[in-house]
């Protein structure tokens, strides 16, 4: 079971605000602004939490450190590793992590995406690759010298910066804890999100800040992270 975590953002607009920007148009692109603040806002705060380790009723993000570096005795998804044991000992709930201290390179990608391999053939594979810019700007330079490498069109349009290495895109993130590298099987990992709080507004109200009269709404966006196969996806710490 995974647990809906609410995050939101502010939108206020103080009076003063509205006296300076008289006028309809003014008025309607004051208030465009301020909700595009607020969804900036959410945006951020799922970004951040993207990569937490914390636990299933945390008031944030069951994030990536969740999935795959968990606790065997710490439940993930409402089931803990040590909970779920097959009958040839092997723990199909296992969270997926490799922490040698090394230097990042190809063998290491390709070490890591096969240890989580599910099944031959199309799918099989990580196919989503995550890492911090420092160590994404590595791999580019060791591909770029030896030309196996291409961009991926459809996230470039997305304002991303990428490679497609061996089928796999990988992309640099801002967020992303220094050393790490992840792979996600995007065949079992994505958002769950409830209908009614996919950015949802409430009504604006009044109210006074710091004596000054305003009003304001607040932007919801309540759901999480989702895992259907806990060992398609891995993460390798104390990369450099």
């Amino acid at each position: 079971m995974f647990y809906a975590n609410t995050l939101y953002g502010n939108s206020t607009v103080h009076r003063i605000d509205e006296l300076e920007n008289a006028g309809p148009y003014a008025e309607v692109q004051l208030v465009n602004a301020k909700i595009e603040g607020a969804q900036k806002t959410v945006r951020k705060k799922i970004a951040e939490q993207l990569y937490s380790a914390v636990t299933d009723t945390a008031e944030e993000l069951t994030g990536l450190l969740s999935l795959t570096a968990g606790s065997a005795s710490v439940a993930y998804g409402g089931i803990a590793e040590n909970d779920l044991v097959a009958q040839d000992a092997s723990k199909p709930w296992s969270a997926e992590s490799t922490t040698t201290t090394e230097a990042i390179a190809l063998s290491v990608i390709r070490t890591l995406r096969s240890s989580v391999k599910i099944s031959s053939g199309a799918g099989g594979k990580p196919d989503i690759g995550v890492t911090t810019e420092t160590l994404f700007n590595i791999v580019s330079g060791i591909l770029q010298v030896q030309q196996r490498f291409t961009e991926d069109k459809d996230t470039a349009k997305a304002g991303f910066t990428n490679l497609v290495f061996e089928g796999m895109i990988l992309a640099a993130d801002d967020y992303c804890p220094s050393g790490d590298l992840f792979v996600l099987n995007s065949n079992h990992v994505g958002f769950a999100i409830h209908k009614d709080g996919y950015f949802a507004r409430d009504p604006w109200g009044n109210l006074t800040v710091t004596g000054v009269p305003a009003k304001s709404m607040k932007i919801f966006w309540d759901g999480n992270l989702v895992c259907s196969n806990r060992k398609a996806h891995a993460v390798h710490t104390n990369l450099s």
